[in-house]
């Protein structure tokens, strides 16, 4: 592929990202019901009927169907295309930033992990061990495979880790970004467990940290879970507000930790270096 003129190669990534998309809303809707996501194969919700192969085409059989089941006529969820636009234009901004690189296949599974995460916390405040359990070695092996060292080195002369090798300074680097992002949710929620004697967040949010901060290490973790905060209350306030709900109204934190990480994937070093530039 790597002859072929970028035009098409973008088009290609960007087809196989709506093929991925459609495959991750079977995981979306399939995983929390405990059901398989291989066996049957697509069928309608409502009428339980088959859906042929020209009706599973991504986003184009939805628009050509009107949005409705061909056998019942049930309009079907625009969550459905939505899923798969935004996963082929995450894998075509990838590849705008990668490359075609091992990077960019390290960056496809990290967010083809993160986009279900967030639509099950969103449909049924769960995060399923089934993702985020897997999900943390296979980051840590993702990060190990394609190391950016300098970046890591910079932030570990302190601790004597500058003249490694470079799957030493990788993988501290990921063991460190792991322990950050699951150790401080599960310090916070810790904390407020003592103070309230309720539970403010479950595991499955230091879970997915853990996941999260073992791929982006540490500085970029801690600016996800400030992002995903400040997006949490912003957003949560507006709710309550809306909704005439109270201060104690649930709000799933995977359904702002998810985007927050993907933001830092695409800007997250930017960001630190315009604001280290500050100082």
């Amino acid at each position: 592929m790597e002859n072929l003129p970028p035009v098409v190669v973008g088009i290609a990534i960007f087809i196989f990202g709506l093929i991925i998309g459609s495959f991750l809303n079977v995981v979306i809707y399939r995983l929390p019901l405990g059901e398989s996501v291989v066996f049957p194969g697509s069928h309608c919700p409502a009428c339980d009927a088959s859906i042929q192969a020209y009706d599973n085409i991504p986003v184009f059989s939805y628009l050509a169907l009107g949005g409705k089941c061909r056998s019942c006529r049930i309009r079907i969820s625009p969550i459905y295309p939505a899923v798969e636009l935004l996963v082929g234009l995450l894998y075509l901004f990838l590849f705008f930033k990668d490359g075609l690189s091992l990077l960019l296949l390290a960056d496809i599974v990290f967010v083809s992990l993160i986009v279900p995460l967030v639509f099950i916390d969103l449909n049924h405040k769960i995060l399923p061990n089934a993702i985020t359990y897997p999900g943390f070695p296979l980051m840590v092996l993702l990060r190990l495979l394609t190391p950016d060292t300098e970046i890591v080195r910079s932030k570990l002369w302190a601790a004597g880790l500058v003249q490694s090798p470079e799957w030493a300074v990788a993988l501290t680097g990921s063991m460190l970004g792991a322990a950050v992002g699951g150790g401080s949710l599960w310090l916070i929620r810790e904390a407020y467990f003592r103070l309230r004697h309720v539970e403010g967040m479950g595991l499955g949010d230091v879970k997915m940290m853990l996941m999260v901060g073992a791929y982006l290490g540490w500085p970029l973790t801690i600016l996800t879970i400030f992002v995903a905060s400040l997006l949490g209350s912003i957003i949560g306030m507006m709710l309550i507000w809306l909704r005439g709900g109270t201060m104690k109204m649930e709000i799933p934190f995977g359904v702002f930790l998810g985007p927050s990480s993907i933001i830092m994937l695409f800007f997250g070093q930017r960001l630190l270096e315009w604001y280290l530039s500050l100082y």
